[in-house]
């Protein structure tokens, strides 16, 4: 590994999107750190993805975040594309989910974010150039009955994505949020549906990849922000 590799940098790294997405930047000539607090997942990745490097991390933790980073730095050099890929959900209406569920996966899904994008940002800034992706999901956008502990914490998320677009848009870094309007296809969404790998009914981790990198490799005339992905099936 080189640090002459521009560097991705991966949150929430595993077996379905993240792993896809660190696929996906190793096989553009990128170094990936990939994020995740399976260590044993991380490691069996690096052996499987040229160029790619795990690195064992609670992004809720913000001074494991800060460790992580200037771990990631040392080794591989300032990340040029942040994917904030990690996500905290939950099932259940206002009445039946625990108040603590709706504050952890609003310390995954949208304080991790803030955690990860000031340690960042700054060098992107500096440099001129950089991106930030974050994966989202229709939860960001309606606020349905049973996803009371979950749609809250992605609309901030969101709208947070949002305000650091505007702001680092003009300094030359590109924030973007990828709506995943789909069940994506990994085995336990499978194995719960009782339908086989490859269905149509599913998105697939590298077609979500592919747009993700799509996205981050936009030419500046033309970026997106709010980008919308879904099976040719679903009904929306």
């Amino acid at each position: 590994m080189t640090q002459a590799l521009p560097v991705a940098l991966v949150s929430g790294v595993g077996p379905g999107t993240g792993a896809a997405i660190a696929r996906r930047f190793a096989r553009g000539g990128y170094a990936v750190a990939m994020l995740a607090r399976n260590k044993e997942r991380l490691v069996a990745l690096e052996h499987e993805i040229d160029n790619a490097r795990g690195y064992a991390c609670d992004v809720t933790d913000e001074a494991q975040v800060e460790a992580t980073l200037q771990q990631v730095a040392s080794e591989l050099g300032a990340p040029k594309v942040l994917v904030h890929n990690a996500v905290g959900g939950a099932f259940g209406t206002f009445l039946e989910i625990e108040p603590d569920v709706l504050n952890q996966n609003f310390q995954v899904n949208t304080m991790a974010l803030l955690h990860l994008a000031r340690r960042t940002a700054p060098a992107m800034i500096e440099a001129g150039e950089g991106a930030i992706i974050v994966t989202g999901n229709t939860s960001a956008l309606r606020g349905r009955q049973k996803f009371a502990g979950f749609a809250p914490t992605k609309a901030a998320q969101r709208i947070l994505a949002e305000t650091m677009a505007r702001d680092l848009g003009p300094k030359g870094v590109h924030v973007a949020y990828v709506v995943i309007d789909a069940v994506i296809d990994v085995e336990w969404t499978r194995a719960m549906l009782s339908k086989p790998e490859g269905d149509p009914f599913f998105a697939q981790p590298s077609a979500i990849a592919e747009e993700v990198w799509h996205v981050a490799h936009q030419d500046r005339s033309c970026w997106s922000f709010h980008v919308e992905v879904r099976p040719f099936g679903e009904s929306w």
